[in-house]
């Protein structure tokens, strides 16, 4: 990465044009199950409370009626998106009853798949899509792994910084093509160190047993209700959880927009002979949305994605087809169980050095056989991360895992100085500065924090997970809800009601039309 990043960074400093790098936007998307008050998976729906889960802006549910998720619009400042995330927080607590949200992201004690009631979107064929592309998953892949929940980074870059680039690389191409070409740059970057997130970030060292009832593993018991690998960081994003055997053999390219858009539109129109067997309509209803390898883009499950906001009834890659990428959202951020809502600015902080570094760095393409040695890191991370002496593969030779981490975290502290003077404090600085730390000592990785924190408190995972929630529900209800953003989300939840209503009046298509037209863009 070293020489690009010094050369931009040089040049963007040189040219007066630092501030070009002022105005990146922050949005956050989080997950959460609700619980019953003993930890185990929330058998009501989704509540009326909190609006309807079809068309609010800020609080809806993902997979299930239990998981929540609370998205935040995009700021300047990631100190006013984690507070925002506060808040809905806040404002969910008031009307959970005895129900606790649960703080981590492998999931609470849940018996049998049968407790797990797929989200309801109502009548209209937006929301009938939703719930089918749902029931879809469950035929795919099972409700069990639908029931882990995450962190979304939502990060852009100011469109102040792409002429300024352009400007810098001599480009003749469409501020649009220079602004999809940067941040596919960015996500190819990404992923030759996101093996690092998972390291410094990971937070799912240990699951439930009941997650891995009736599935062979090699995971280590804790205890009668625990499973875990001693020097795990994130099971979450290891083959226990979002993993399955169709998507393996995709192929997605990240090198370009236009080659990402073809090898996944070529998923989403592939058939696939299992799905086929399964079909789509029966006489009981519709099993899933089509029978090809994906349904729908979402369905692809990546640690990054390129984004733009749809227009109604617009598909994701359609979109950026037409308009270009608007933003990336990083999706390999675990939930900490040790912080009130799951992330902290510190992590905001460096999540944004690290991010305008993977821009302004290496611009090679990722080649096939790259592509499968990251593969193989993220796969050692996620699973023995902190274990003494691991090594990982860099330019086909061996490197420990403190040694590759320093000569990422050099290169980001050269952005976060950068970044220092913009924002006239230390703060990303300090920022890699705590990360450093935890290279030096992986005891004070979160991962080995959770561990070290159940084994002092002599609890497994589900209670200890509990406390945490049950701790964290007290925190944040401390903090308070602010009067303005009491009157917002009540304003919402009743304006939501009214706005589905309105959509499922105004359907006139029926839904095998809707769903076909939907499909043919």
């Amino acid at each position: 990465m070293s020489e690009a990043l010094e050369q931009n960074l040089k040049l963007i400093t040189e040219k007066g044009q630092i501030l070009a790098l002022d105005g990146i936007l922050h949005g956050i998307e989080k997950e959460g199950l609700r619980t019953d008050s003993k930890g185990s998976i929330s058998q009501t729906g989704h509540p009326a409370a909190l609006g309807s889960a079809l068309t609010h802006s800020h609080i809806t549910t993902d997979y299930s009626e239990a998981l929540l998720e609370f998205i935040t619009p995009a700021f300047r400042e990631s100190a006013e998106a984690l507070h925002f995330l506060q808040q809905l927080h806040c404002f969910t607590y008031q009307h959970l009853g005895d129900e606790e949200l649960w703080a981590a992201s492998m999931p609470c004690k849940i018996d049998s798949e049968d407790a797990i009631q797929i989200a309801r979107f109502g009548s209209s064929n937006v929301g009938r899509l939703k719930s089918i592309y749902r029931i879809g998953l469950e035929h795919r892949y099972g409700k069990m792994m639908q029931a882990i929940a995450g962190i979304h980074y939502n990060f852009s870059l100011p469109e102040t910084l792409w002429p300024v680039l352009s400007e810098l690389q001599g480009s003749k191409d469409s501020l649009q093509q220079v602004r999809s070409a940067g941040y596919f740059k960015l996500i190819r970057n990404f992923r030759r160190s996101s093996w690092l997130l998972l390291y410094l970030f990971g937070a799912s060292p240990a699951l439930p047993t009941s997650f891995m009832r009736g599935r062979e593993h090699d995971l280590q018991q804790w205890d009668e209700n625990t499973l875990y690998r001693p020097y795990a960081t994130s099971l979450r994003m290891s083959d226990l959880g979002y993993s399955n055997k169709a998507q393996s053999g995709l192929n997605i390219c990240f090198n370009h927009l236009d080659s990402y858009i073809r090898t996944l539109t070529q998923a989403i129109n592939t058939p696939y002979p299992e799905y086929e067997k399964l079909g789509v309509k029966t006489r009981q209803g519709y099993k899933q949305l089509n029978s090809n390898v994906l349904q729908i883009e979402n369905e692809y499950y990546s640690d990054i994605r390129p984004k733009r906001v749809t227009l109604p009834g617009e598909k994701p890659v359609h979109a950026l087809l037409e308009r270009g990428v608007e933003y990336i959202e990083v999706r390999n951020t675990d939930i900490n169980p040790l912080l009130p809502i799951g992330i902290d600015q510190q992590q905001a902080d460096f999540m944004d050095a690290f991010l305008v570094t993977c821009l302004l760095s290496d611009p090679s393409d990722v080649n096939s056989q790259e592509c499968e040695l990251i593969n193989q890191n993220n796969s050692l991370v996620v699973n023995r991360g902190r274990e003494p002496g691991l090594t990982l593969t860099r330019k086909n030779q061996q490197i420990s895992v403190p040694e590759w981490g320093h000569i990422i975290l050099n290169d980001i502290s050269k952005t976060a100085a950068v970044l220092d003077q913009i924002a006239g404090d230390s703060r990303y600085s300090d920022a890699v500065s705590a990360q450093q730390l935890k290279l030096d000592d992986p005891h004070l990785t979160p991962s080995a924090q959770i561990l070290d924190t159940m084994k002092t408190s002599g609890l497994g995972y589900e209670a200890f997970i509990l406390q945490q929630s049950r701790k964290h529900r007290d925190t944040i209800l401390n903090m308070g809800l602010t009067t303005e953003q009491q009157q917002y989300l009540e304003k919402l939840t009743i304006s939501s009601f009214e706005e589905q209503q309105q959509i499922e009046q105004s359907d006139r298509l029926d839904f095998d039309t809707y769903l076909a037209n939907y499909l043919a863009q």
